[in-house]
């Protein structure tokens, strides 16, 4: 199987690049837009938000595209419902972020038998690889060991007691970042005391991290969670329970959005692992090179940084996102 790996701001900077010379080209012409089906999972995180204003500022008019755009609010039939229905009005490509990972088969079937080539961007899924053209992305279970490593390395061998807030349940980057972050941590003495999801928000995080204080009070020693909505949210449980986040309880996160960045220069947050959400470049490149009948790579992996407090105080001024 192809893989590629790209480093994730040098890979969405030389895409838009590449992309300034065949903007506006059809397959048809160099009137003729090609007609492109996203099927968002929703808007649940400022992950979300960031990674689809990357895609529609993509597939624009001016980049050559029309877009039909479709946020399913996290609900899996209505997201392939809204990919059926790009089929029937018969669109040039499809693109879709899986909101989990089982249950695509029967649609990417279809999509496949009616000529129209899927890239799928963000997450995977696990029907077969022949039923998609390509993937983009990132290294979700990578992510999970970079995270798990710190925690590792911070705590060393003193006993840690660990809370998870997990992301959606049958999502590949829940189950790819609980996979990788539980081996970096084996044979250390950190605990897991438990794991629950939060559905990659603020507000499920907040009250998942409520119920952990609940049960288990100041015994907890590390928050791991998927992603920086649910951390800001155990910040705002763990302050409304009288402790202090980074301190009392310390929190390690995944995305690098704006607000989580801004929690780790402030010190409620210890350390984050980046999910680049910029993907709209890479995700509309592979559209108009499918189309065109180019072979292309069929995974394409953006590389992730991470950051400490410092590192993120460096950068924070500079970053889209």
């Amino acid at each position: 199987m192809k893989k590629k790996l790209i480093g994730g701001i040098a890979a969405a900077a030389a895409l838009a690049l590449a992309m300034t010379g065949c903007a506006g080209g059809g397959g048809g012409g160099d009137d003729e837009l090609i007609t492109v089906g996203f099927a968002q999972t929703g808007s649940e995180s400022g992950w979300r938000s960031a990674n689809t204003e990357s895609m529609k500022a993509a597939f624009s008019e001016e980049n050559g595209f029309e877009l039909v755009f479709n946020a399913a609010d996290n609900k899996i039939e209505a997201q392939i419902a809204a990919v059926r229905s790009f089929i029937n009005q018969g669109v040039d490509a499809i693109v879709i972020a899986p909101i989990v990972e089982d249950g695509w088969d029967d649609v990417l079937t279809e999509a496949k038998e009616a000529g129209i080539p899927v890239i799928l961007e963000d997450r995977t899924v696990t029907a077969s690889d022949d039923l998609y053209a390509a993937w983009v992305g990132l290294d979700f279970r990578n992510e999970g060991v970079m995270a798990g490593q710190w925690a590792a390395e911070t705590f060393g061998d003193t006993p840690t007691n660990l809370v998870v807030l997990e992301g959606t349940t049958g999502s590949a980057p829940a189950n790819d970042r609980a996979e990788g972050f539980a081996e970096a941590i084996e044979g250390t003495a950190i605990t897991t005391l438990d794991s629950q999801t939060g559905n990659f928000t603020r507000a499920d995080g907040k009250t998942v991290m409520e119920g952990f204080l609940q049960k288990y009070g100041d015994t907890i020693d590390l928050v791991y969670a998927h992603n920086d909505d649910m951390a800001l949210g155990a910040i705002d449980a763990i302050e409304a329970a009288g402790l202090v986040p980074g301190t009392d309880i310390q929190i390690v996160s995944i995305d690098a959005v704006k607000d989580g960045m801004l929690a780790l220069i402030d010190g409620k947050i210890n350390f984050i692992v980046e999910c680049n959400p910029l993907l709209g470049d890479l995700a509309a490149g592979l559209v108009k090179d499918v189309l065109a009948g180019k072979d292309v790579e069929k995974k394409i992996y953006v590389e992730d940084q991470s950051f400490t407090p410092e590192q993120a105080a460096e950068v924070i001024d500079e970053r889209l996102y």
